[in-house]
């Protein structure tokens, strides 16, 4: 059943948008999702939202309606309101007409199976959301088991990272964690760690990646720290033809990943 809600001063109104803030998304263990394409993504993965909000006065696509059943269905709330309140949750003068409040749903490392899968994405320091959503999305794309953030990365359920991420904030592991925490877990069973770096001279398509291969990508200013690469397995560095000295995190993690993974189906 719908709910209509009309004025921006309303507690529920006021509640949803303070999600836009991390310690608000932190304290409540939600986050926000919008468009159609992502919460899709959401519901093929078996993530419901726990709030919908639709605009009111227009009719549904089809899999909005979809996905407002199953929001009902799973207990959920689906509250209607004006574009003008859409706008205001998203932070979008252009948003789209459907918002899904989440659970988050961060993996505590313990818990994590290396075994799912031969590729994992591991991310020191990264700063920018847009390129933690790449990240995400490079993620699916390649088969990766998820993600694991070291250190003081961004908020993973940040609107800016959840919008980048294109949907595979819901089909990846994510673990949050520290560095000494991380290596310890690696260590303990199979994994070879590959760190992307300056300071080799060993080009990324000469190595054969063992899997599980877990490609470390530091932080986009900065790189690894020193101590960081003196831990991985192998270094690598991708070949600059140009006057750049380096690639975009994401993209760098990009082209590693389809690597490992061009090695993996060869075998």
């Amino acid at each position: 059943m719908r709910h209509q809600i009309t004025g921006f001063s309303n507690p529920t109104i006021k509640r949803l948008r303070s999600l836009r803030e991390k310690k608000h998304r932190k304290r409540e263990g939600l986050f926000l999702a919008e468009g159609l394409r992502i919460l899709t993504e959401a519901l093929d993965s078996g993530k419901t939202p726990r709030i919908l909000v639709v605009v009111e006065d227009t009719g549904l696509h089809p899999l909005a309606q979809k996905i407002e059943a199953a929001t009902v269905a799973a207990g959920g709330d689906v509250i209607e309101t004006s574009e003008a309140i859409i706008a205001k949750l998203s932070g979008k003068s252009n948003p789209q007409s459907i918002i899904g409040i989440y659970q988050d749903h961060p993996v505590p490392l313990e818990e994590l199976d290396r075994s799912e899968s031969n590729i994992w994405l591991v991310a020191q320091a990264l700063r920018d959301p847009g390129n933690l959503g790449t990240i995400l999305r490079t993620g699916d794309a390649v088969g990766a088991g998820g993600l694991i953030l070291i250190d003081d990365c961004v908020d993973p359920f940040s609107v800016e990272a959840v919008r980048a991420s294109m949907g595979a904030i819901f089909t990846q592991h994510i673990v949050q964690t520290r560095w000494p925490e991380f290596l310890a877990w690696l260590r303990s069973g199979p994994g070879e760690l590959v760190g992307t770096s300056l300071n080799t001279e060993t080009d990324y398509q000469s190595v054969r990646y063992k899997p599980p291969t877990f490609l470390l990508i530091g932080n986009e200013a900065k790189g690894l720290p020193d101590d960081y690469e003196a831990a991985c397995d192998t270094l690598v560095k991708m070949p600059m033809m140009g006057k750049a000295d380096s690639l975009n995190a994401a993209v760098a993690t990009s082209v590693m990943g389809y690597e490992v993974l061009n090695q993996s189906r060869q075998r």
